[in-house]
C-alpha cells in the first residue's frame, strides 16, 4: 500500500477501512487482491545485501506480500504501529505474554478470561516462574499491583459471562506501576472498540472469528503501539511462528465484508436476547447491550456496538437440563468457536474461576447468533426449552 493511500484510509470510516486497507491495486497492476505468496527461501542479489538484510523480504517466516497486506489492514483499523500474525487466536495470546514476562515477574489477569488463556498461564507461565493473580472485573487494580507486576491482561466483555471493566482506568493503573497492558478484543473487533485508544498497549484478536468469518480458518493477530511492537516482533521471530499465506489471504478477504456481517450478527443477537429476557425458563440474559445487564453503563461508555455472542442462564437445573436444551437444537450447531455464518450453542465450563464465579441460578448456555433468520432461530430455541420442560415433567 502506498503511503498516501495508507494515510487517507486511516482517516476514513471502518466500513471503508475494511474494504480498502492493506492493499493498493494501483501499485500492483490493478489486481484487487494480493497474490498468495508461498515462500520459504528468498534470494538476494549479492552477499552485501544478504549480510545487511537490505531488501524488503528476506525469508518466508519473516513475512510475504500476502501476510504484509493483512498486517497493514489491521494496523489501519486498530490504529496500531505494527501487527503480527500467528497461526491461531491462542497463539496471539501466548506470544505477547512470553514476550513481556520472565521468571520472577507478576501477571495480573482478569478472572473472566478465555479458558485456554488461563490454561496457558497455569501450564506454562507458572512453570517458568511467573506469579499470577486473577482479579474480578469490578476490582480496582491498585490493590493488586506489585513492584514486580509486568503485565495486566484484560478481556472485555468477559469470556462466556460478558462482564465489563473500565479499560482506560485499568491501563492508567497498570502504566503507573510500570506494567504493559494486553487486551483480548475478539468479541468487539475494532469495529466497536479500539483498545489502543483507551490506553491498551497490545490488542489481541482471534481472526478465526469475525474477520475470517466462515468457520474454516485458524489465525490470530496482535496489534501493538510503537513502544511495544519491537519486542513483540522479536519474540515472534524467536518463537518461529507466523501465518500461512492461504490463511492470511482468506482472512483479508473476509475482512472486506466483516463490518456488514457483524451488523447483521449484532442486530439478530440483540433481538433474540431481548426476546429471551421476557421468556419463562430464563433466569438472566448475559448481554452487555441490555439495560438490565450489570455492566451496561460501562459498555455504553466504551463500546459503539455489540456483536453476535452472548449467554443466558437457565432458570434452575444443572448439566442434565443444559444437555437436554442443547441436544434438542436443530439449527444451532453444538461446537466451539464463533464468528462464522452459522449459529452455535454450548455450555461453557466456568469451574476454574476464583473471583468472577459462575451464575448461581442455573447452567449457562452460550449462543453464537449467525446469519440465519431470527424467527427460525427463535423456533429452534423453543425446541430447547420444550426439552427442558419435558425433562422436568
Amino acid at each position: 500500500m502506498s503511503n498516501n493511500q495508507k494515510s487517507s484510509t486511516r482517516n476514513r470510516h471502518l466500513h471503508t477501512q475494511a474494504a480498502h486497507a492493506g492493499w493498493d491495486p494501483a501499485t500492483h497492476d490493478g489486481f484487487i487482491h494480493p497474490p498468495v505468496v508461498h515462500a520459504s527461501t528468498v534470494l538476494f542479489p549479492d552477499t552485501e545485501t544478504m549480510r545487511r538484510g537490505a531488501q524488503r523480504y528476506t525469508y518466508g517466516l519473516r513475512g510475504t506480500p500476502t501476510t504484509e497486506a493483512l498486517e497493514a489492514a489491521l494496523d489501519v483499523m486498530e490504529g496500531s504501529a505494527g501487527t503480527i500474525l500467528v497461526p491461531s487466536g491462542l497463539a496471539a495470546i501466548t506470544v505477547p505474554l512470553l514476550a513481556f514476562l520472565s521468571a520472577g515477574d507478576h501477571l495480573l489477569c482478569v478472572d473472566s478470561v478465555y479458558g485456554p488463556t488461563r490454561r496457558f498461564c497455569a501450564q506454562m507461565l507458572q512453570r517458568t516462574g511467573v506469579d499470577i493473580t486473577y482479579f474480578h472485573p469490578d476490582d480496582d487494580l491498585e490493590s493488586h499491583m506489585r513492584p514486580e507486576t509486568r503485565v495486566v491482561f484484560l478481556e472485555a466483555p468477559g469470556s462466556n459471562t460478558f462482564e465489563m471493566l473500565d479499560v482506560a482506568r485499568a491501563c492508567e493503573i497498570a502504566h503507573a506501576g510500570g506494567a504493559v497492558t494486553m487486551m483480548d478484543n475478539t468479541w468487539a473487533t475494532p469495529m466497536y472498540f479500539r483498545p489502543l485508544e483507551h490506553g491498551v498497549d497490545l490488542s489481541i484478536h482471534a481472526l478465526t472469528k469475525y474477520p475470517a468469518g466462515h468457520s474454516d480458518v485458524m489465525l490470530g493477530s496482535v496489534s501493538a503501539t510503537r513502544e511495544t511492537y519491537g519486542r513483540l516482533r522479536e519474540a515472534q521471530m524467536a518463537l518461529g511462528v507466523n501465518a500461512a499465506p492461504d490463511d492470511a489471504y482468506l482472512t483479508l478477504r473476509g475482512l472486506r465484508t466483516m463490518p456488514t456481517r457483524i451488523e447483521r450478527h449484532g442486530r439478530s443477537a440483540l433481538e433474540i436476547a431481548q426476546w429471551l429476557e421476557g421468556r419463562p425458563g430464563v433466569a438472566r440474559v448475559l448481554h452487555p447491550a441490555l439495560p438490565s445487564f450489570a455492566g451496561h453503563a460501562l459498555y455504553e461508555r466504551q463500546f459503539s456496538g455489540s456483536t453476535g455472542l452472548f449467554s443466558m442462564v437457565l432458570d434452575g437445573g444443572g448439566n442434565q437440563e443444559a444437555a437436554a436444551f442443547l441436544d434438542a437444537l436443530e439449527l444451532f450447531g453444538l461446537g466451539y468457536s464463533w464468528g462464522g455464518f452459522e449459529s452455535l450453542a454450548l455450555q461453557p465450563d466456568l469451574s476454574d474461576r476464583v473471583a468472577a464465579k459462575a451464575p448461581a441460578e442455573g447452567p449457562v448456555i452460550r449462543l453464537q447468533i449467525g446469519l440465519e433468520d431470527v424467527s427460525d432461530l427463535q423456533e429452534d430455541i423453543e425446541r430447547g426449552f420444550a426439552a427442558v420442560e419435558a425433562l422436568r415433567a
